[in-house]
């Protein structure tokens, strides 16, 4: 079972964003704050839960989180500023949103880079944090829900690249409808463009 990173006498923020890969979609943050002692056999790493067992934690979260944010940096901000500062964007929404009504000690971040946008207020990176504190797993699920739901709405709208399928991510279909049909505008201009080469 996951742990928190602090002890009971600091409030503690996890981050954890998805979709940095994807060649189509948003990249999607989410920040939470848990309480000190809570406890869930369901929160652990998005990546390791069944897509069930992700709605069900997802509504566990919600239902006992402090405080929550999910962000999106667009498409459009990818294709303008790239990915890492479209990624930046979200999380400094993020942070402000909770801060505004719950404030906290202590960020904890998935990776091992981390550009803080509240340099009062320190900050950890964890490699593998989604894996091993639960505010970051938490994070991890709630973004991972939320950007995946919309992928599946967006399949509705260009069903010839199989969102509801890859999400977004490269598979034989996705390229397949990308060769014949070009972009969507959902799509990642620097991303497929670099594909395309590739292809040639």
């Amino acid at each position: 079972m996951l742990q928190s990173f602090h002890t009971k006498d600091k409030i503690e923020v996890g981050i954890d964003e998805v979709g940095r890969g994807c060649f189509a979609g948003p990249v999607v943050v989410a920040a939470v704050i848990l309480p000190t002692n809570f406890q869930s056999d369901l929160i652990r790493d998005s990546k390791k839960l069944t897509e069930r067992q992700r709605e069900k934690a997802f509504d566990v979260i919600i239902d006992n989180a402090i405080a929550y944010s999910i962000q999106a940096g667009s498409v459009k901000q990818v294709n303008l500023y790239g990915i890492e500062k479209a990624t930046y964007i979200a999380i400094e929404k993020a942070l402000n949103d909770i801060y505004k009504t719950n404030k906290f000690d202590h960020i904890i971040m998935d990776g091992n880079r981390f550009d803080n946008p509240m340099p009062d207020i320190p900050y950890t990176t964890i490699v593998g944090g989604d894996d091993k504190y639960l505010s970051i797993a938490a994070a991890s699920i709630l973004a991972k829900v939320k950007r995946d739901n919309y992928m599946k709405m967006l399949h509705e709208h260009y069903p010839n690249y199989n969102f509801i399928g890859n999400k977004g991510y490269y598979c034989k279909k996705h390229g397949d409808g990308l060769l014949e049909f070009g972009k969507s505008p959902y799509h990642r201009d620097k991303y497929v463009e670099t594909w395309m080469k590739n292809k040639k």
